[in-house]
């Protein structure tokens, strides 16, 4: 499978590295998408990657990303969309200008980073878009409303999208991260020990087994946790 291209976007230190580590390793050219890329320059260096500024709640700069990478690099056959927003708070304290954004990050954008991949991908013929989920996709917590509410809707965008997709070759698939992922460097312990947080590099192993998957056997949505993690 050499010569793939793997579009990461909502891209971070964490779970993004380990994604991007590893698409490269694969032989993958990288193109990572964030709207502070300077965070991302230790990443570049390792992986070879490409950095792109993208607000992805915002419809031109998302297609202008799609355009430059489909020029640098080709078109993606693998997508990722991995960025996500919260405000927390008591329903009746929250501000709804913020409530908003986060809405537009954890959803919206990932209608318009699919719209864009879908575009590229049906034109070819393959791909494969992959969205990071979380505990929150499938259960709304006290406080938690407005991610709920984007977690949900990026669920429902991917669980459409499957339907809609699967059949003209298109893999879309849906993890759900129930759980915190441990961070480079992660002091947390908590009552569960280190065995209470996920390993980013063991996560980003099933996106890749999702994206390698027959299309014999396609799944749509996968649950991470710990074995620790009750649920």
């Amino acid at each position: 499978m050499q010569g793939e291209v793997a579009l990461i976007v909502g891209a971070g230190t964490n779970l993004s590295a380990s994604l991007a580590r590893l698409f490269a390793k694969e032989g993958m050219a990288v193109a990572l998408a964030a709207r502070n890329i300077a965070k991302l320059g230790d990443l570049v260096r390792h992986t070879s990657a490409r950095a792109y500024p993208c607000d992805a709640t915002q419809a031109g700069e998302v297609t202008r990303l799609f355009e430059a990478v489909n020029q640098d690099l080709g078109t993606p056959d693998l997508v990722v969309y991995n960025a996500g927003g919260r405000v927390r708070g008591p329903l009746t304290e929250l501000d709804p200008q913020e409530v908003e954004r986060a809405l537009r990050v954890s959803c919206f954008g990932g209608f318009l980073v699919a719209r864009e991949a879908a575009r590229g991908m049906l034109a070819r013929g393959s791909g494969t878009l992959l969205f990071t989920g979380a505990s929150a996709s499938v259960k709304g917590y006290a406080n938690s409303s407005s991610f709920a509410m984007g977690k949900f809707g990026l669920r429902g965008l991917a669980q459409a999208l499957a339907r809609e997709l699967h059949p003209q070759n298109i893999h879309v698939g849906h993890i759900v991260i129930d759980g915190g992922i441990a961070a480079p460097g992660d002091t947390r312990r908590g009552d569960r020990g280190s065995d209470g947080f996920l390993h980013p590099d063991e996560i980003a192993k099933t996106y890749l087994q999702l994206h390698r998957q027959h299309r014999s056997a396609w799944a749509w949505e996968i649950e991470l946790r710990p074995w620790v993690e009750k649920f």
